[in-house]
């Protein structure tokens, strides 16, 4: 389950009946509607030939919690039912596993029982809950004027040299690759068509950035902002780093660099720079939160690659066949900017308990 007053848990496997998200803790009165799930799970699927042929309808139904287009209170239940299946290229997972997949490592946790099928709970395809859980943790920020938006910055050779401001992010969903820089998106369209054709997969990166954010969320030394936007962050497949503001560039310099010296704007305390990323300490300072992840490129690819069969215990050669994504990165976006709604979310609620208390 993430998050603890705002608590979210996610359910399914890519080629079970369906997927969903159980939603508690929502305060009652939060705008929640099906239309409003579907506009979100929309964005999952760019309208292109660059990825997968998996066409899923993504109809949410909204089964407890929500009357007459606002929260009750009580617990909201989502379900989205799987459609477009097609299992048969994945019955040989069930013995040699894909390398730097998880269908090795899941056979032996889980003994054996797993859902292979798509990857089972490894599949993109549980992001689908996750959207729907973040549309309503996004429904439920945009009435404390925060916003949570994110776009892809790599993909391959192909990077966003330049920080871009919030309304240039806000612009991505224009682009197929989710990349608010149009120069540079269309030289990532060709990255992901010259893995794709060579049965090949490539790997990139996204930011997220979230604006409005008050001073003061996050609950430290255990239940850090940032310790919990990463630990949510990891929940979508294939993401590998996590960094905020300068991130690993940090390690290289002296203080004097790193440092984001303290200024006042229209009677503000503001910092001068974001090195760190909106967050200090664990605590949000109020400027822009701003994150970039790290994606590794699908490990479902056509290319011949070396493997074990685990019935024989010997080595074969595998050649993975089926519907497959050359690149998860833009896919990922709305999941990103989903899972960092529902932690500021959390968090939100968290503060507004704490501060009510000690006011009272």
């Amino acid at each position: 389950m993430l998050g603890l007053m705002f608590r979210v848990s996610i359910f399914g496997e890519s080629h079970g009946r369906g997927i969903g998200s159980l939603i508690e803790g929502c305060p009652p009165g939060v705008p929640v509607s099906e239309e409003l799930l579907r506009e979100k799970l929309r964005l999952r699927h760019p309208n292109t030939d660059l990825f997968t042929s998996r066409r899923e309808e993504d109809e949410p139904e909204i089964l407890s919690g929500v009357f007459n287009g606002r929260s009750t209170g009580a617990p909201i239940a989502i379900f989205i039912r799987n459609r477009d299946l097609d299992s048969s290229s994945y019955e040989i997972f069930r013995h040699v596993p894909r390398p730097s997949h998880a269908d090795y490592v899941a056979s032996v946790k889980y003994m054996g029982f797993n859902d292979y099928r798509g990857g089972g709970i490894f599949s993109g395809r549980i992001t689908a809950g996750i959207v729907a859980a973040g549309a309503v943790a996004g429904s439920l920020l945009s009435k404390f004027g925060i916003s949570v938006m994110a776009h892809v910055i790599r993909i391959g050779r192909a990077v966003v040299e330049r920080e871009l401001s919030p309304d240039e992010v806000r612009r991505a969903y224009e682009s197929p690759v989710r990349c608010a820089d149009s120069n540079v998106s269309m030289k990532m369209v060709e990255e992901i068509r010259r893995a794709r054709e060579e049965g090949d997969s490539i790997g990139g990166e996204a930011e997220v950035m979230a604006t409005g954010v008050p001073v003061g969320l996050g609950d430290p030394p255990i239940d850090t902002l940032d310790g919990d936007i990463a630990k949510a962050i990891f929940m979508i497949p294939g993401v590998k780093g996590v960094e905020f503001g300068a991130g690993f560039r940090l390690s290289s310099m002296r203080g004097s660099e790193a440092n984001d010296p303290f200024v006042l704007r229209d009677g503000r305390v503001e910092t001068e720079g974001n090195k760190s990323g909106g967050i200090n300490g664990g605590i949000s300072n109020g400027m822009p939160i701003r994150i970039r992840v790290a994606f590794r490129p699908t490990p479902s690819i056509s290319i011949p690659q070396r493997s074990v069969d685990l019935r024989e215990m010997k080595p074969v050669i595998l050649r993975a066949m089926g519907r497959f994504d050359a690149c998860i990165v833009p896919r990922a976006i709305p999941a990103l900017e989903a899972v960092v709604s529902i932690v500021l979310a959390d968090h939100l609620l968290r503060w507004a308990s704490w501060m009510w208390i000690s006011r009272g």
